[in-house]
């Protein structure tokens, strides 16, 4: 598994993101577009940028508040609450995460768990980030993911 912070985007095929994003481009301005349009969309938004942190959030976060009156889900809104993280910090979006946790429809997803660990993680709230990190492996079956949890779990300070 690597995060998209760490990929190295020179080894991505500019040409077919340029292809897909005006695939996109194109299917958004009909207006006849439902939600794979608007996650493609997403897609290209990340796609587009040269780095890491050149990614448009505010316009990723825009997409998602489309996206949740197309078609809304606790998966979706998890994606939207770190999206709003990346954009105006993990203090913003961590309440987000914690109040879709607290409605239980999240209590067992992983990936919930994780992404409010990194957020504790990088609000220097270790033992939030440990719990949520341990929450999380214990919910996680591919052997991929559960060697990136533990290693982010090993890297806590004590």
């Amino acid at each position: 598994m690597i995060l998209l912070d760490n990929q190295d985007r020179s080894l991505w095929n500019r040409d077919q993101i340029a292809e897909g994003t005006a695939l996109v481009e194109q299917a958004l301005s009909s207006r006849r577009f439902g939600p794979y349009t608007l996650q493609a969309a997403i897609a290209a938004v990340h796609a587009e940028a040269p780095t890491a942190a050149a990614t448009d959030w505010a316009q990723i976060v825009g997409l998602y508040d489309v996206l949740m009156r197309v078609e809304s889900s606790p998966v979706i809104e998890l994606n939207r609450a770190v999206a709003v993280a990346m954009r105006d910090g993990p203090s913003a979006g961590l309440p987000l995460i914690d109040a879709l946790l607290a409605s239980g429809e999240l209590e067992e997803y992983h990936l919930a768990h994780s992404a409010r660990a990194d957020l504790c993680r990088r609000l220097g709230k270790t033992k939030e980030a440990r719990a949520s990190y341990e929450r999380a492996l214990s919910l996680t079956q591919q052997e991929p993911e559960r060697r990136f949890l533990q290693r982010r779990l090993d890297e806590l300070p004590n």
